[in-house]
C-alpha cells in the first residue's frame, strides 16, 4: 500500500459509507443512528489505479474529559496523527457546523495533508452545504456521495499526486533485503503449514459483553489500539488487526459481545452480533474469553459450541485472573465444570489469563498454536488402518436386524479440521453411539484433543446390478405357447 487514508469528521456524517465503497464489500457497520463507529477499523482500498490503507474512525466529539465520546476522540485523534492524508467529511445537507470549524482548526494543526469533502452533496439540497464548506479554509470542498459514488473521479485526481509523492518517499528509504533463493526450486508439499505475513493465523476472540475480550488484545499488542472502559457493549464491529506475536503472524478478530437472542432487541446490536459470527467463520482459531466471576454462563457454552459446529479450533480463556485470591479450588473447579458442561470439546486448552496485568499471555499464545496445529493435522491412511482394525477388534460394530456390519479400511479426507471416511456396509445402520466410539478413539490415539473431528460413514458394499430394474414382461409368443 503506497500510503493511509484516513476518513474523519462528525458523527452520522457517511465516513462508513465511504469507507465500504472503497474497500469494495460491506465491512464497516452503517446505520441512521449516530455514532455507531467506535474503533479504528482499517482496510486495502481501491480507487481507480491507486491501492492505499483507509482507516475509518468514530465520529470526532467535543467531549475531552474520560467519557466514552472523549476517549472515542482520542483514538479518532490518533489516527490522524499516523495517517498520510485525512479525509474531512462535512455533511452537505446539515451545513457547516460549530464543531466542523473546531475540527478544522485541529485537522489544519495536526494532519500532513487533508482534503475536504462535503457529503450528501448529490442534488440542490447539498449545493448550499457544500458552498458553506469554504468558511472552513482548508482549500476547495469535494461534493461527493457516498451513498451513490458520485465524487469519486474528482477524489482519484486530488490523491494521485500525493500517491506518487509516497510512493517516491517509500522508494528512497525502502531497505535492500538480500533473499537466498533455492537454485533448485523445489517445494516440499508435505512439510507442516506454518502462517507467514501474507497468510497469517487467523484468531477470533469471541464472548459475553464485559468479558476484557479489547482490553486482552491491547495487552498482546502492547498498544492501546482498541477501546475499552468498564461500559458494557462498547465494540460494535469485528476489527482485525495484523499483528506479529512472539514470532508468529496473526490476524487477531476482536468481536462484539454477544448476548442471549431473547436480549437482543436493537437492530445496531443485531448486525454487531452478525458481524461477530461471520468473523467466528473466518477464524482458524477461536478463542473463548469467559470471566472468572461467572464462568460458563448458558451464553458462554452457546458460544463454545457454535465454534465447535464451524468447525474452528477452540481454546477456552479464563479472563480476570489476578482477581481471583483462591486460585488452585477455583481453577479445580473450572476444569470440572468444562469436561462436565462442554464434553464435544474434551481435551482443548483451558487458560487462565489477565488482561489487565499481561500474566498468561505466553501460554495462551502456546495452547493457540498447538490447537492449530492439531486443526491442520494428518494421518496416514496406512496409519489409520491399522488403527481401525485395533478398534474393531477391541470392540466389533453391532448386527442390527441379524446384518453384520464391515468395516474395510479408513482414510483422512481433509484437514482444517479433520474429516475421516470409514467405507462400510450398511452405513445408515451404524448407531451413533458407535460413531462417537470411532471419534473419540482418533482423538485419543493420534492426539488430537479439543479440535473437531468430522467421521463419514460411506457404502462400499456390493450392489445387485438388477435391484430397481423392471421385471421382464414375456413375449406374445411365449404367452401364446403357455395357453
Amino acid at each position: 500500500m503506497s500510503f493511509t487514508l484516513a476518513i474523519v469528521g462528525r458523527p452520522n456524517v457517511g465516513k462508513s459509507t465511504l469507507f465500504n465503497r472503497l474497500v469494495g464489500r460491506k465491512l464497516a457497520l452503517v446505520d441512521d443512528q449516530p455514532g455507531v463507529t467506535r474503533d479504528l477499523r482499517e482496510g486495502p482500498a481501491k480507487l481507480g489505479p491507486l491501492r492505499f490503507t483507509v482507516i475509518d474512525t468514530a465520529g470526532l466529539e467535543i467531549a475531552t474529559d474520560e467519557s466514552l465520546q472523549g476517549r472515542m476522540r482520542r483514538l479518532t485523534e490518533r489516527a490522524v496523527d499516523m495517517a498520510d492524508v485525512c479525509l474531512f467529511m462535512v455533511d452537505a445537507r446539515a451545513g457547516v457546523l460549530p464543531a466542523d470549524e473546531i475540527f478544522a482548526d485541529i485537522l489544519r494543526k495536526r494532519a500532513k495533508h487533508v482534503i475536504l469533502a462535503a457529503n450528501k452533496a448529490e442534488g440542490r439540497a447539498g449545493q448550499g452545504g457544500l458552498l458553506e464548506a469554504y468558511a472552513l479554509g482548508l482549500g476547495e470542498p469535494l461534493g461527493l456521495s457516498a451513498e451513490h459514488g458520485e465524487g469519486l473521479s474528482e477524489l482519484l485526481a486530488m490523491l494521485e499526486p500525493l500517491a506518487g509523492e509516497f510512493e517516491a518517499r517509500a522508494e528512497e528509504n525502502a531497505p535492500v533485503m538480500d533473499v537466498d533463493v533455492d537454485e533448485e526450486g523445489e517445494t516440499d508439499e508435505d512439510a507442516p503449514y506454518a502462517p507467514t505475513p501474507d497468510r497469517p493465523l487467523q484468531v477470533a476472540v469471541v464472548g459475553r459483553p464485559n468479558a476484557g475480550k479489547s482490553t486482552l488484545i491491547n495487552k498482546i499488542l502492547g498498544d492501546e489500539r482498541l477501546l475499552t472502559g468498564p461500559e458494557a457493549g462498547i465494540t460494535r464491529d469485528a476489527i482485525s488487526l495484523a499483528i506479529d506475536w512472539n514470532g508468529t503472524p496473526f490476524r487477531i478478530f476482536d468481536t462484539a459481545g454477544m448476548r442471549k437472542r431473547a436480549k437482543v432487541q436493537e437492530k445496531l446490536e443485531k448486525l454487531s452480533v452478525s458481524d461477530g459470527l461471520r468473523a467466528v467463520k473466518f477464524a482458524e482459531v477461536v478463542v473463548v474469553l469467559l470471566d472468572v466471576d461467572i464462568p460458563f454462563e448458558q451464553q458462554d457454552l452457546r458460544i463454545a459450541d457454535l465454534a465447535e459446529r464451524e468447525g474452528r479450533a477452540v481454546v477456552i480463556a479464563v479472563n480476570k485472573w489476578d482477581l481471583e485470591e483462591d486460585k488452585q479450588d477455583k481453577l479445580k473447579e473450572l476444569k470440572e465444570s468444562f469436561e462436565r458442561l462442554l464434553p464435544q470439546l474434551r481435551g482443548a486448552p483451558l487458560i487462565t489469563v489477565s488482561a489487565k496485568t499481561g500474566r498468561g499471555l505466553d501460554r495462551l499464545h502456546d495452547a493457540i498454536m498447538r490447537a492449530h496445529e492439531v486443526w491442520n493435522r494428518r494421518v496416514s491412511t496406512a496409519q489409520l488402518n491399522r488403527w481401525l482394525v485395533g478398534m474393531l477388534e477391541q470392540h466389533p460394530p453391532p448386527a442390527p436386524g441379524g446384518r453384520r456390519i464391515k468395516m474395510r479400511y479408513a482414510t483422512q479426507v481433509k484437514t482444517r479440521p479433520p474429516a475421516f471416511v470409514v467405507m462400510t456396509s450398511y452405513p445408515d445402520a451404524v448407531p451413533e453411539s458407535y460413531s462417537r466410539y470411532l471419534v473419540n478413539g482418533l482423538r485419543n490415539d493420534f492426539d488430537m484433543p479439543g479440535t473437531p473431528i468430522r467421521l463419514f460413514l460411506r457404502d462400499q458394499g456390493k450392489k445387485n446390478p438388477y435391484k430397481g430394474r423392471k421385471k421382464a414382461q414375456p413375449s406374445r409368443l411365449r404367452k401364446h405357447l403357455k395357453e
